[in-house]
């Protein structure tokens, strides 16, 4: 065999070698659609989630309409409503979605995302597992892991300072969550919050993070996440990576 036909050959294989390791285990659609209170995140997480897919071999669809939801989403390991207002989509995307789950589907929902008006969407509120009410403002408190065995709170410390809003939230559809991580209100005010609003404290039983399984599927929930810089915190990132590999895979809990 000619020398250039065994170096032609050669390289051929080893492209082909360098495309199959390239190769993504999973992809994800990323629902990221911009609201009143939540749209400077959206150009940083982007970024962000660009870093995390190459640096762990997954690929996502990355879309700020609800039309994504009109196509196929079988293909699909999770979908992340990444502070999207669900209530966006309409009748027949909203169907779209829960056949996806009671087929196997796998969904995330970071911040606004838990959000859904009462009686709007009965069944993402179950998905979601907590209904949210009122919700602090922007404040420094003190973030506790309750399952040091979930991807989630590998890289956390027991008792992490964090800034956010920490959702209000009840159980009106008697739904049971895992527990992932907790707020300590002792660590700030939760009266303190938007004019007009009434606040009451949750006591220790205020989870800020969980999952749970509903339909056929993983659902992942962090209620974190409320300002872009989040988006560029090692630790957060650290944070949504445990909840997106364990929701795509099934893997890493412990």
């Amino acid at each position: 065999m000619p020398i250039l036909r065994r170096l032609l050959i050669a390289l051929l294989l080893l492209t082909g070698a360098s495309a199959a390791q390239a190769d993504s285990q999973y992809r994800l659609l990323v629902l990221a659609t911009p609201s009143t209170y939540h749209y400077e995140y959206i150009p940083i997480a982007r970024d962000s989630l660009e870093r995390l897919a190459k640096l762990h071999a997954f690929a996502f669809d990355w879309s700020n309409r609800p039309e994504s939801f009109d196509g196929d989403l079988s293909r699909y390991a999770a979908i992340i409503f990444l502070n999207a207002p669900a209530e966006q989509l309409n009748a027949s995307q909203r169907a779209h979605f829960e056949d996806y789950m009671r087929r196997g589907g796998n969904a995330i929902v970071v911040h606004r995302a838990a959000i859904m008006p009462s009686g709007a969407w009965p069944w993402y509120e179950r998905l979601v597992g907590r209904s949210v009410g009122v919700h602090p403002m922007l404040q420094t408190g003190v973030v506790t892991v309750q399952d040091p065995g979930f991807p989630a709170t590998y890289c956390l410390p027991d008792r992490w300072i964090w800034s956010d809003e920490f959702y209000t939230t009840s159980n009106p559809f008697n739904i049971a969550i895992a527990p992932v991580l907790n707020v300590d209100e002792d660590s700030y005010d939760p009266s303190k919050i938007w004019p007009g609003q009434v606040a009451k404290p949750m006591g220790r039983d205020h989870p800020v993070a969980w999952y749970h399984r509903y339909e056929g599927g993983r659902v992942f929930v962090t209620t974190l996440g409320h300002d872009g810089e989040m988006y560029r915190d090692a630790r957060y990132l650290d944070h949504l990576m445990g909840g997106i590999y364990w929701t795509a895979t099934g893997r890493g809990a412990r």
